[in-house]
């Protein structure tokens, strides 16, 4: 039997290694086929600041970090198959010692991508794995019990036959790593549903005034609190010329996409009520604005923003003043362009999928990674998706090719 995978990040290393387990006695060629010269670009990419491995949260708080179509529960599952502890004991098998950092998230010991790459895919040719770069899919035909599969080559256009295949092609953040959505069309011309991409985990644009930029582009607003809709989330962000970024803001994308009108609200103090920022202010007369910066221990960019944006009638009354600070609205226009954001959300819908994420109409076609319609905010849990997904379509797909294909569920994951 052959196995092919079609697609080189995370997803698809994970869906690679995990077929390598295939029940004793199965006779199980695969083939993992990448269109780059190398595997794994987006990976290391990710990785320039310190690789994100995971993150420590309990199952039941990784479910509420992932937004979509899917069932209720339906994370768990999946992370029960491969966990958070068992993508920390994965690359403690490959010699990479990890660790849990402050805020919860999981590193590695060096906090680079390269070394773990290099052994994983080391460690998948030596299971057995074909690694075929610069293979650019085509097409997909499906005949029967088999698929067949066109790529583009350096050698010319060649064609090879499979009885499952895994995809694991990316969504449309980073291009230039590979991670384009070029195959789309291929997909809609099987039939199959694609929800349109949308830039996740990315900075959005404002209108600002014109006295913020030159006073603090590119400083960070530091323990702040930004609310969306009903979600509120502690962090960070940056000032940029074109608006705001950062990981607080990374993790309001899906409900400020919601919005018909994106508007997002700074908590300037959070850890204080407004009655304590009066207490603290009430002393001082005359110029509220600039005592603010001592008193409340503003930094530049909260100060800058709380100066420029105030209206006329907060600034000579304290209270009116802390009722902003607590409550800064920064009205945003669009997000960032999908090239620039780490990640996308959009791709193949859940109602094509079933638990095995198969294609429910194409027996022997599998789905893993950021082609599905899911979307997580960064902290670990975007590449702890990835390897999940890897594993179950692998997992899925040794089930269905040791088994009659007409008992294979069907059952839709979408809500």
């Amino acid at each position: 039997m052959n196995l092919g995978i079609v697609g080189g990040g995370p997803a698809g290393l994970m869906a690679a290694e995990t077929a390598t387990k295939a029940p004793l006695g199965t006779d199980l060629s695969i083939t993992l086929f990448e269109g780059k010269p190398s595997v794994g670009r987006k990976f290391l990419v990710a990785g320039h600041g310190g690789l994100n491995l995971t993150h420590s949260d309990s199952l039941d708080r990784f479910e509420e970090r992932y937004h979509g179509s899917f069932k209720s529960g339906y994370w768990t599952s999946l992370l029960k198959d491969f966990s958070n502890e068992d993508a920390r004991a994965w690359a403690s098998g490959l010699g990479i010692e990890t660790f849990i950092g402050t805020s919860g998230r999981v590193f590695p010991k060096e906090f680079k991508a390269a070394p773990l790459l290099r052994r994983w895919v080391q460690r998948i040719k030596n299971q057995g794995v074909r690694v075929e770069a610069r293979h650019d899919l085509q097409k997909i035909t499906q005949k029967d019990a088999r698929i067949e599969l066109e790529f583009s080559t350096p050698e010319g256009m060649i064609t090879n036959s499979f009885d499952a295949v895994i995809f694991a092609l990316g969504g449309a953040s980073w291009p230039e790593t590979g991670s384009n959505a070029q195959w789309v069309p291929l997909f809609q011309q099987l039939g199959i549903s694609v929800a349109p991409f949308q830039a996740a985990n990315c900075g959005w644009e404002t209108h600002w005034h014109p006295d913020i930029i030159p006073l603090v582009a590119g400083e960070p607003l530091k323990n702040i609190a930004v609310t969306a809709g009903n979600i509120t989330i502690h962090g960070e962000l940056m000032i940029t010329a074109y608006g705001v970024e950062g990981g607080a803001i990374y993790q309001l994308g899906h409900s400020l996409r919601s919005m018909a009108h994106p508007l997002l609200f700074i908590d300037l103090k959070p850890t204080f009520s407004s009655e304590e920022l009066v207490q603290k202010i009430s002393s001082y007369s005359g110029d509220f604005i600039n005592s603010a910066k001592k008193v409340w221990r503003l930094g530049n960019a909260a100060h800058a923003l709380l100066s420029t944006l105030a209206p006329p009638e907060t600034r000579d009354d304290p209270h009116a003043l802390a009722s902003f600070a607590k409550r800064l609205p920064i009205p945003l226009t669009a997000p960032r362009p999908i090239a620039e954001a780490i990640s996308s959300a959009g791709g193949v819908s859940f109602e094509e999928l079933n638990e095995d994420l198969m294609l429910k109409n194409h027996p022997g076609l599998f789905v893993a990674g950021e082609m599905i319609d899911w979307e997580a905010p960064t902290g670990g849990y975007l590449l702890q998706g990835c390897l999940t997904t890897g594993s179950r379509a692998a997992l899925g797909s040794l089930r269905y090719l040791n088994s009659d294909p007409r008992s294979i569920s069907t059952d839709t994951l979408c809500v």
